[in-house]
């Protein structure tokens, strides 16, 4: 068996989409004790926002620009 470092460098020279792929598996792994209530809200906010995406209420940010932003204001 890999051990944890071995597995991280390993996962590193996947493809984007593999490595998402891969990310959204392990927290859906981690999902096993999320009451139904709280499930609901966020399916319930995820449609809201998809939502607003499309109908141009909202402009999505790309990743890159809100992590940058979020550094920045770590930063201070």
């Amino acid at each position: 068996m890999l051990s944890i470092d071995e597995l991280m460098k390993e996962a590193l020279y996947l493809s984007n989409t593999q490595r998402a792929f891969l990310a959204e598996k392990l927290v859906e792994s981690l999902e096993f004790d999320i009451d139904e209530k709280t499930q609901k809200a966020w399916i319930s906010e995820a449609k809201k926002r998809r939502y607003e995406i499309y109908n141009g209420n909202v402009s999505p940010i790309p990743g890159e620009e809100t992590l940058a932003e979020v550094r920045k204001i770590l930063e201070q």
